[in-house]
């Protein structure tokens, strides 16, 4: 008799572990913060002079902008060649969620993007200097990809 008024207990005590379980995943892999790490990881790769994975890391109309190798060459052309600097550090202000925002006038609107403020920071040849740049994170298929604004 009393294992049947355990049952209850019990059932009732593993769906609240579940429903708690579910609500913490989601507090803390929410969007936003999945976005944001996009955009870290991006960083990273780019501080460390790793274009490659950095562009593997852009949406595919980003990859119809810029091909791979023309992309890793004028990288490392320019702000290593021109500026004379190994790396840089960079900082990421969450500006927010924006609908139906499309990466230039041709391209089709995203329904949603995260938009983001990177500032990165050079020691180089010319002094210490500051590059600001609008970057966006779209989910496309399930997976975050970089888009880059291109819009007047």
């Amino acid at each position: 008799m009393r294992s049947k008024k355990r049952t209850p207990l019990i059932v009732i005590t593993i769906i609240m572990v579940l429903f708690f379980s579910f609500l913490f995943i989601r507090i803390f892999d929410s969007p936003e913060k999945l976005a944001k790490e996009m955009v870290d990881e991006f960083y990273s790769y780019e501080q460390e002079g790793n274009f490659a994975e950095s562009w593997d890391l852009f949406h595919p109309l980003m990859k119809e902008k810029w091909n791979k190798t023309t992309y890793l060459q004028d990288r490392a052309h320019v702000f290593i060649g021109h500026f004379g600097t190994e790396s840089f550090e960079y900082n990421i202000k969450e500006i927010g969620e924006v609908e139906d925002w499309q990466m230039d006038k041709d391209t089709p609107s995203f329904k949603k993007a995260y938009k983001f403020k990177v500032t990165q920071t050079y020691k180089g040849k010319y002094g210490k200097f500051s590059f600001e740049q609008e970057v966006y994170v779209i989910n496309n298929k399930g997976k975050c990809q970089i888009v880059w604004n291109y819009n007047e």
